[in-house]
């Protein structure tokens, strides 16, 4: 059987390397013979990662998919996911804050899904719940949601993110009680007092069923990520923590493989190892290619032979003009 991704290839995804986040010359070097695109749009980590393997990303159901990784169980019902965000009212607009790490203890996020629970799942129309820092809504019926998550849209006007078209009344509808229900919320006053921008709306997207699991050829995936991981659950694929390092990605796969390293850490300490590593195992030949996908849009393919493009120096990645 042919595969549709090189079984010998990897994809990693790290953050932006612009400015000081890589200082070795000899990795600036390697990385500026690399061949480097950037996406028009911010898209979804679960699409890159797809694109990069050559294969179909969900036409819908991928919040089940994240809640599935969550979990380790497939979900059978209607779900969507439910970012919490702050939509800022400007003089003709919305901007739309998205509110997550620092700006959303798990807490707040707990007391207001528990809170639309108690007030707006009446006659089992809606179930709101809360896993880890995540937030869904179930929904007896299915409706139309955006495709993007909230991060995707922060700091920018929401309305061309959100469904369109004759079937959206249910969506605006929920959106609406939601944002009347937390609307002055306790949770809200504390947070402004205390320098927060509160939650007056959710963010919902994703929404579907989860696809019936079946086996499907996929690279081992080593990744904390829920969505990747609920994805290659749904393929019966090899999924495993992110082990530490690179060569323990190698030992733990015939080559090729998907990978998110550091599990959330800042850059510093594991950055540059983890290039070196892979400068390393394409050098010889653990590799055949390798895919970056970095944080601030790029793109970044490398082969054994760009070693010799002498010619080529692209300072692209780190926000250098050539």
């Amino acid at each position: 059987m042919t595969l549709p991704y090189d079984k010998s290839a990897a994809v990693v995804i790290l953050p932006s390397l612009a400015g000081e986040a890589v200082t070795d010359p000899g990795l600036r070097r390697w990385l500026s013979r690399a061949s480097i695109d950037r996406a028009g749009k911010p898209r979804e980590l679960l699409e890159c990662v797809l694109e990069s393997l050559n294969l179909p990303y969900p036409d819908e159901g991928v919040a089940a998919l994240r809640m599935w990784g969550q979990t380790g169980d497939r979900p059978t019902v209607w779900i969507a996911a439910a970012d919490p965000v702050y939509l800022e009212p400007r003089m003709d607009h919305l901007c739309l804050h998205a509110l997550c790490g620092d700006n959303m203890p798990s807490a707040d996020l707990r007391e207001i899904f528990d809170y639309l629970q108690e007030c707006l799942a009446g006659k089992e129309r809606y179930g709101f719940a809360r896993i880890g820092s995540c937030g869904y809504i179930r929904a007896n019926a299915p409706m139309m949601t955006s495709r993007s998550p909230a991060y995707l849209i922060d700091q920018q006007l929401p309305n061309d993110y959100m469904p369109s078209g004759d079937d959206t009344g249910s969506y605006h509808t929920l959106r609406g009680e939601v944002e009347m229900a937390v609307h002055d919320h306790e949770v809200n006053l504390r947070r402004e007092s205390d320098g927060f921008l509160p939650i007056n709306s959710l963010w919902l997207w994703g929404g579907g069923f989860a696809p019936e699991q079946n086996t499907e050829p996929h690279p081992p995936l080593f990744t904390n990520d829920p969505m990747l991981k609920g994805y290659w659950l749904s393929k019966t694929g090899v999924v495993g923590d992110w082990p530490g390092s690179i060569a323990a990605c190698l030992d733990a796969s015939v080559a090729g493989f998907v990978a998110l390293p550091g599990a959330g850490a800042s850059n510093s300490g594991w950055l540059e190892p983890c290039l070196n590593e892979l400068r390393a195992a394409l050098n010889s030949g653990r590799i055949s290619r390798l895919t970056l996908i970095l944080g601030d849009g790029y793109v970044v393919e490398l082969h054994r032979s760009d070693a010799w493009k002498f010619w080529r120096r692209s300072t692209a990645l780190f926000g250098q003009q050539n």
